[in-house]
């Protein structure tokens, strides 16, 4: 499966549009994170706990998207975004979309 934030891939022909795709992941902070964040943010640095929730969230939604393309017979993911929201205190949703399309070589 091909997956790309570009509108169109060079050499490439879109043959169908399948519709939009979309995968999302909510995930809540941990209490041993919040500690860790709290002495990060007196003394400043990266929040790596918060960093590597975030990359566990995205891969997750990027599976889900990837899922339900494939379930449409989709090749490819065009125009792919990410938007993030607060959906409760301490917790956070990562969302991701798309547009599933076939594609084939161009001839």
């Amino acid at each position: 499966m091909i997956i790309t934030s570009l509108e169109y891939l060079p050499g490439k022909t879109i043959q169908r549009h399948l519709g939009l795709v979309q995968g999302s992941s909510v995930r809540s902070k941990h209490a041993g994170r919040d500690i860790m964040a709290s002495l990060k943010s007196i003394f400043g640095g990266e929040l790596v706990g918060y960093t590597e929730l975030l990359h566990e969230s995205r891969e997750e939604a990027i599976d889900r998207l990837k899922k339900q393309a494939a379930s449409i017979d989709a090749n490819a993911i065009l125009n792919v975004r990410f938007s993030t929201s607060s959906i409760a205190s301490g917790a956070a949703e990562i969302f991701v979309y798309g547009a599933a399309v076939q594609i084939v070589d161009e001839s």
